[in-house]
């Protein structure tokens, strides 16, 4: 069985509720109930942190928790985090990383991500959807 791991950063535990105009009215716990009912012969890991080091060390962690792939949405630290990078940079299974809003209609601020650099693709403005079509880009990998 494959195993993918999604990550999501900041603030996205808030989904469903916070500013439903640009990121929808659906939880990411459900549209995760859903995504596993959609691929069922598929092991999906899933950690959302509001923390820098907490996403770090799950990237670095990923394949030797048996993930074969990472779905990454790194929220606000896509512009700040370094640290990110250097994490998706070091390890050498996939990773596409996911913007649920088209960061590049936003503020100026968003529109440089330090992760992109170093992610197999990148998936910007589809909404929830934008992990759908990630994930199966992972599992053409």
């Amino acid at each position: 069985m494959k195993s993918i791991l999604i990550i999501n950063g900041p603030n996205l535990n808030l989904l469903g509720k916070r500013e439903p105009l640009l990121y929808g009215s659906e939880s990411f716990e459900d549209f995760l109930n859903g995504l596993k009912q959609d691929f069922p012969d598929l092991q999906i890991q899933y950690l959302q942190t509001n923390e820098e080091s907490d996403m770090v060390n799950a990237i670095q962690g990923a394949q030797g928790d048996g993930a074969e792939g990472i779905i990454l949405n790194p929220a606000a630290l896509s512009h700040t985090s370094i640290a990110v990078a250097d994490a998706v940079a070091a390890v050498s299974i996939p990773v596409v990383e996911v913007h649920i809003s088209n960061i590049f209609g936003r503020e100026t601020f968003r529109h440089h991500s330090f992760v992109s650099r170093y992610a197999k693709g990148v998936v910007v403005g589809f909404g929830l959807d934008g992990y759908r079509l990630a994930l199966h880009h992972l599992l053409r990998s």
